[in-house]
Parts: structure tokens; C-alpha cells; sequence
């Protein structure tokens, strides 16, 4: 007996040590990557698992677990400084069950009131406003410290940077979240299908993702939203969460109008089932409800748990799912070759919409959910817009069907499909020859973000690519106006306004034609810091590996591809075609002046989180003071110039290599000295 306690004891401390492992795992995905690998039940479903069993287990305790502590969204040398919260921010206890719910209320002091708003899906933002202007913007970071991505947020136009008028305490701060409207959404992950880049699974990734970006014009095109849902602070207005809101909306802050003061758990519960409901006509994604004591006094005396407060409570949606059958699976060829395979289902409605397509992303996905067609599969939304299968009925499988291969030739050219080492998904080589890459790669040409030449839709480039008009990007620039006028549905006027956009790409800036040549992983953000550094094709054409890799964001892999890309002929005589037809395959513009040689000759690496300037900002210091920068630590490197949560392996080599450490102080002492020098 004492054995198979024993061994009962064994299994389910694996089963901890497991289950910790996998969820701080999902952690990083969600909070650090915004690519979740689990579902929100999924996670809560593991996460109570482990708290039962370390309830039960005691002496198991780990003050590192994730049961002790909110997911993170600090990232390993952030470009963004990092400051400390004034109060923690702890995440929500939650259920999916509406019984829970009404447990919940009647163990609460008899008559208290609750405030009911909707639970928000995107990214948790801290604002702090001092007499009046808003200083700071924090993410929740590990609920400690945070990003602050004050500028990203100032692009946010509900947002505001002065308050007006007077009545708003000295110093205060509004809790929120940062959203990404469905509609922007739609658009944003459209744009990158096209560039054949990961989608976003859900508004709230693709809202965390924008919000970490380093350029804010791009912010501000992407469109986020907010909504503020909590104040704290010293001396603030009103005792009660529901005053404090109505007082926030005066001061011109975005605070949602689904908010109900809910006096009985009858009204608590009619309020769910209500936004169960309406909550699909909303320009924004919601996964639930928040329910809040409203009384500030009580929300002290109820106080507060390692993670969650006691007086506060989310009750989240089911997501929606139907089962439909897998009529069968086909494949689509990209433009950079990836095939992607595509389950076509019975029509089925799922939140709104009929889904009759959903992706199944690659070979190893199709394995691990073991379908086939025939199959009745399961086919969810949820808070994500993109309907995906998350497994199939079992007592329905397809037991005659042969289970799905995957095909070993490309579907539109023959060719022997490759798959890279490292990566999931099979690639079509024959890139100048298979139909789908070579159109694909035109369009990609043509779009905003590349050359931006209008009239030339997807539609119109695979219409002149069969009937042999197009073969390649150069093409496009020995068009004639009887080659497009003469076109069904064409004119005299369509074929001018497509010839003067050809004529105004000619003006297209160095850095965009290179991300318009697409390169593989070249992105339109790693192709302006190549054009920065390399600030002609000829210099590009002639760089080695390693000054590639020296450019930011430009590892082994993506300097191969640009390599491979320059080393075969067919690309090159390409590029010698659009020399001619006059498009910009250099920067002329006159580079920035340099402020001082006190870096000449030496090499730097940057390294850490910064209080005073950004990593980009040091970057282009050292280049105009004479320095060179370079990602990796050698015998070579002049200094390290480090920040806090310095890379662990870029100190080790430092030490061994005996390369000096300098401070963010130190270092902007040394550029300002030398600035003052060169004044007098």
C-alpha cells in the first residue's frame, strides 16, 4: 500500500513539475510572442489543475510557479524603458461557469452593489497623468514593472495628452485596454496574408504586436483603440468605482456606456445574457464579463489574493464552435512557395458569418489532429475571427477514407516540393517557374507598402501574366498603353492612369524597392535598415554574410536568403532592367552629418534596457559621433555600451575577452563632453 501511495505521490509531482513547465511556456507565447499556443479554456483548465494539486501538496510550494504570479509581457532586451508600477497590477480570477458566478455574489456582504462592464480582448495599459499630462504608459509587464510605450499610446486619438479645465486630482492613473477594432483588424491581417506573413489569430495578439512597435507612424496606421475601466490614486474623487468612471468620461476619457449598476444577482445575471448576445454587433472583440464591488471601502476590506483581487471577478464566454463535415483538403501555393493546405467544409454559420474554408497551417497541424476527409470535424471562432479546427467528433471519423498525404510535388508547376530544416512548412523551389510565385511576386511588387502602383490589382497582374504580357517585376515597366487598352474592360483611361502610376514608381525611395523585390523574411521594417546600411543594390549585391548579420534584426538566416538571392543570375539582370527603366536603386540623398569622430574606428555593441534614450537612439548616436555598431561581442569590439537585464551571454564573453562595460551615464557623458569641444 505504502507503494502505491507512493508511486501516486511520484505521478503527480511529474504531473506539477509538467504542468508548470507548459504553462509558463504558454505564457511567453501569449504575453511575449502573441502567438498562443493554447486556448483561454485550455489554459484555465491547466492552471486549475496545478492549484489543486499544490493545494494538495504543500510541500511542493515554489514561489516561481504560475499559480504565484500574472503572465509577463517584458521581453529580454526591450527597446522600451521599463518603470516600476505604483500599484501592482494582478490579473482576474475567472470562470466559465455561471453557477461559480452566483456563488461568487452571495458570499459578498449582504447589499452590496456591483458595477457589470464587458471584459475587453486586448492589452492591459496603465496611464499616468501628472497635473494634468499624461507621462507614462505602461503595459502590464509581470504585474511589477512594465513598457513604457507612452509614445505608441499618443497616437491612440481617444486618448488624451492635456486635460483641460480643472477638478482632475494632481496625480492619478487610469487602468485600460488597448484594442484593435474588428474592421482594422480584417484589414491588417489581409495586408500580411498578402505578404504571406503570419496572420494574428485575434485582435488582442495583433493589438499587444502593434503596440510593441518601434515606429509609431505604423502605429497610428494601424488604428488601436481604448477603453479605460479603473482609477487609482491619492485623493481622487467620489467612494465608489461606478463615480469614479462617470467622473473619468466628464474629463474626456473613453470609458465604455455598457457599464450596469446591478443591485441583485438577478440583474448580474440578466446583464450576461444580454451581452452573450450583443456583444457580436460591437466594433471591438470581448471574451466576458467583468463584475466589480463598486464600494471602494468594501473593495479594501475584501482585499486581494498572490494574483487577483477578492472583489472582482471575470465570467468568460463559451467560444463558439460547430461541428461540420471535412469535405476535402486542397493546397495553395504562395508567393514565396509555401504550400499551405485547406480544409473546404459543409457551410456552417459560426458567429454570424458562414465558414466554409478554415487553414490547416501545415503538414505536422494535419498529423496531430489525425484528420482525413470524411471526417465531422469541430470548427471554432470564438474571440478569433479566423475559424480554425480544433479537432474532429471521433464517433463519426471517416473509417473507409485513407488518412490525408500530404503532397510530395507542387500542385500548380510538379516540382518536388523541400522542406527546410527547422520549419514546418513544405516550400515549392522552382521560383521562376511556378505560376502562383511568379504572380504573386508581381503583386507583391505593386502594393502600397512597395512600389504603389495603382491600377495594377491582383486580378489585372494575373490577366497580363496568361496572356504573356508579364513574366517578371521588370515587365511591368515595358508595358504599352495598346498592351492594356485593347484589354476587356480596359480602356484608353485605364491604360494612362496605369502608365503614370508605372511612371510615379520611378520615384519610389531605395528602401522600398528592396522590400518590393521580396526577398525572402526581407520585411518592409528589416528592408529599410538594409537600404540604411547599404545605401545602393551594387553595395547590397557585394556584401559578405557578416556585414550583413551586423544590421539589426538581420540574423544567418535572412542574410542568406538576400545573398542567394544576388547570387542568382536571373535576379540580377532583373535588377539591371529596372536600372534602365529609371527606378531608384540607390539613396542619393546626402547622408546625415556627423556630429563628432569621438567614436572613429571603434566598434560597439548595445546591449540592455535603457532609461534615457532608446536602442535605436544609441544606434544612431554612435554612427554620428564615427562609431560602427555590431550585434555580437568579438576581440574586435571596442565597448559594450549596456543598459539593465544586459544579455547574460554578452557579459560572460565580455569578461573573458576583457572588453570594456560602459554605462548609459558614461556613455552620454562621453558624447556630450566631445559635443561641448566641438561648441567652443
Amino acid at each position: 500500500m505504502t507503494d502505491l501511495f507512493s508511486d501516486i505521490s511520484s505521478a503527480e509531482h511529474d504531473e506539477v513539475l509538467r504542468l508548470r513547465k507548459e504553462l509558463e511556456e504558454a505564457n511567453r507565447r501569449y504575453y511575449v510572442d502573441n502567438m498562443p499556443t493554447l486556448s483561454d479554456r485550455d489554459f484555465d483548465s491547466k492552471m486549475q489543475r496545478l492549484q489543486e494539486l499544490e493545494r494538495l501538496h504543500p510541500e511542493w510550494a515554489d514561489a516561481a510557479s504560475p499559480t504565484h504570479h500574472v503572465g509577463s509581457d517584458l521581453t529580454q532586451g526591450s527597446k522600451f524603458a521599463q518603470v516600476a508600477h505604483r500599484y501592482p497590477m494582478l490579473s482576474l480570477g475567472n470562470t466559465y461557469s455561471q453557477a461559480e458566478i452566483e456563488d461568487w455574489l452571495r458570499r459578498l456582504p449582504e447589499g452590496v452593489e456591483i458595477v457589470a462592464e464587458l471584459k475587453y480582448d486586448g492589452l492591459s495599459i496603465s496611464l499616468w497623468y501628472e497635473h494634468g499630462r499624461l507621462i507614462h504608459a505602461l503595459t502590464r509587464g509581470d504585474g511589477t514593472r512594465g513598457d513604457d510605450v507612452l509614445r505608441n499610446i499618443q497616437t491612440i486619438p481617444s486618448i488624451p495628452r492635456q486635460l483641460h479645465g480643472t477638478g482632475f486630482p494632481d496625480r492619478f492613473e487610469l487602468r485600460g485596454e488597448v484594442l484593435l477594432p474588428w474592421q482594422n483588424f480584417e484589414r491588417l491581417n489581409r495586408e500580411r496574408a498578402e505578404e504571406e506573413e503570419p496572420l494574428f489569430a485575434n485582435p488582442r495578439n495583433a493589438a499587444s504586436g502593434t503596440l510593441k512597435l518601434l515606429d509609431p507612424q505604423e502605429v497610428a496606421r494601424r488604428g488601436l483603440t481604448c477603453y479605460l475601466y479603473y482609477m487609482l490614486g491619492e485623493d481622487l474623487p467620489a467612494d465608489t468605482h461606478m463615480q469614479r468612471l462617470e467622473q473619468a468620461k466628464q474629463w474626456g476619457f473613453p470609458v465604455s456606456d455598457a457599464i450596469r449598476l446591478c443591485r441583485s444577482v438577478d440583474e448580474v445575471m440578466d446583464f450576461i445574457r444580454y451581452w452573450d448576445t450583443e456583444r457580436k454587433q460591437l466594433p471591438v472583440a470581448t471574451d466576458g464579463i467583468v463584475l466589480k464591488v463598486n464600494s471602494l471601502a468594501q473593495q479594501q476590506q475584501l482585499g486581494y489574493t498572490a494574483k487577483s483581487p477578492r472583489w472582482a471577478i471575470a465570467y468568460k464566454f463559451p467560444a463558439e464552435k460547430q461541428l461540420t463535415l471535412l469535405r476535402d483538403i486542397t493546397c495553395q501555393v504562395g508567393r514565396t512557395g509555401v504550400v499551405t493546405p485547406v480544409a473546404n467544409l459543409e457551410p456552417v454559420q459560426l458567429s454570424g458569418t458562414i465558414v466554409q474554408r478554415a487553414t490547416l497551417h501545415n503538414e505536422d497541424f494535419i498529423r496531430s489532429l489525425a484528420i482525413r476527409p470524411g471526417d465531422r470535424v469541430w470548427v471554432e471562432k470564438g474571440g478569433e475571427i479566423i475559424p480554425k479546427i480544433t479537432g474532429k467528433e471521433a464517433s463519426s471519423a471517416a473509417t473507409e477514407a485513407q488518412p490525408y498525404t500530404f503532397p510530395t510535388l507542387c500542385p500548380e508547376c510538379g516540382t518536388a516540393l523541400v522542406r527546410v530544416e527547422g520549419e514546418a512548412a513544405w516550400r515549392c523551389p522552382n521560383e521562376d517557374g511556378c505560376p502562383p510565385q511568379i504572380v504573386g511576386k508581381m503583386i507583391h511588387f505593386v502594393s502600397r507598402k512597395a512600389m504603389n502602383i495603382d491600377g495594377l490589382g491582383e486580378e489585372t497582374i494575373a490577366l497580363l501574366f496568361r496572356l504573356g504580357l508579364l513574366h517578371n517585376v521588370a515587365d511591368i515597366y515595358s508595358l504599352r498603353r495598346e498592351d492594356i487598352a485593347t484589354l476587356e474592360g480596359f480602356g484608353d483611361k485605364s491604360a494612362d492612369n496605369i502608365l503614370a502610376g508605372i511612371e510615379r514608381s520611378k520615384q519610389v525611395p531605395w528602401a522600398r524597392v528592396l522590400f518590393a523585390l521580396g526577398i525572402r523574411m526581407v520585411g518592409e521594417t528589416t528592408a529599410k535598415k538594409i537600404a540604411r546600411r547599404f545605401r545602393a543594390a551594387e553595395d547590397l549585391q557585394w556584401a559578405t554574410r557578416e556585414q550583413l548579420t551586423e544590421v539589426e534584426d538581420v540574423g544567418g538566416q535572412i542574410a542568406d536568403n538576400v545573398l542567394a538571392w544576388f547570387a542568382d543570375l536571373r535576379n540580377l539582370e532583373i535588377l539591371l532592367r529596372l536600372r534602365e527603366a529609371g527606378v531608384q536603386l540607390a539613396d542619393n540623398a546626402p547622408a546625415e552629418e556627423q556630429q563628432s569622430a569621438v567614436l572613429q574606428g571603434k566598434t560597439i555593441v548595445v546591449s540592455g534596457v535603457f532609461a534615457h534614450h532608446s536602442r535605436d537612439e544609441y544606434k544612431a548616436m554612435i554612427e554620428a559621433h564615427g562609431g560602427k555598431n555590431t550585434g555580437s561581442v568579438s576581440a574586435k569590439t571596442s565597448f559594450i555600451l549596456a543598459g539593465e537585464n544586459m544579455g547574460p551571454e554578452k557579459r560572460k564573453k565580455a569578461e573573458t575577452l576583457g572588453v570594456q562595460i560602459m554605462t548609459e551615464d558614461e556613455f552620454l557623458t562621453l558624447i556630450q563632453s566631445n559635443e561641448s569641444t566641438q561648441t567652443l
